[in-house]
């Protein structure tokens, strides 16, 4: 069982179309604030990002925030965040927000969400670090993506071990929790050259 003292959320600067995201953006807060695991995120008050750190502060939670110098120029940071830094740029707000981590979750949102996401996933299969990093399946939302992902699988493009490699859940609670429990995969990421 692995101990998560702090767990990084990438998420959408935005609403999304259905008041479920930001409900589970919310109930994610106050599960974080509740377990006494710190927040690191994105450092906005924009969007789901916004409605996550509140939820967390509400909670009586620690909120770190990353923010990049041109998000920040634009009075986008959150006023009442625990700690507030400012990164020069997206890359170098990655990778500050991964070294504060113990594990990731997306939350539904853009394709710098997306990114971020896939980003973290690919260190693990690669094993540049083993943080485990999971999926807030509110509404169905990453169901395609999944269905892409099982779509290189089927295609030989990625070990069907590796699908493992990520926590998939739809309530904040049972991801944590699966965060916790999670192991990491171990089969290499390198399959046979097809015969014929």
């Amino acid at each position: 069982m692995r101990i998560l003292s702090s767990i990084a959320v990438f998420s959408g600067s935005n609403f999304g179309g259905h008041e479920a995201y930001a409900a589970s953006a919310k109930l994610l807060g106050a599960s974080l604030a509740r377990r006494g695991m710190r927040l690191v995120y994105g450092g906005t008050n924009k969007g789901l990002m916004g409605v996550l750190a509140d939820a967390v502060l509400a909670g009586g939670g620690e909120a770190h925030g990353v923010i990049t110098e041109r998000l920040a120029a634009k009075g986008h940071t959150h006023p009442g965040l625990t700690i507030s830094e400012t990164a020069t740029d997206m890359r170098a707000r990655k990778r500050r927000m991964a070294d504060l981590a113990d594990a990731f979750i997306a939350l539904p949102g853009g394709i710098g969400t997306l990114e971020e996401f896939m980003e973290v996933w690919t260190l693990n299969q690669l094993g540049e670090f083993t943080k485990p990093a999971g999926l807030l399946d509110t509404r169905g939302f990453y169901q395609p993506l999944m269905g892409m992902i099982d779509h290189m699988i089927a295609e030989s493009f990625l070990p069907a071990q590796h699908r493992k490699g990520i926590v998939i859940e739809s309530e904040p609670d049972a991801l944590i929790d699966g965060l916790i429990a999670s192991q990491p995969v171990t089969v290499a990421k390198w399959l046979d050259q097809p015969k014929g």
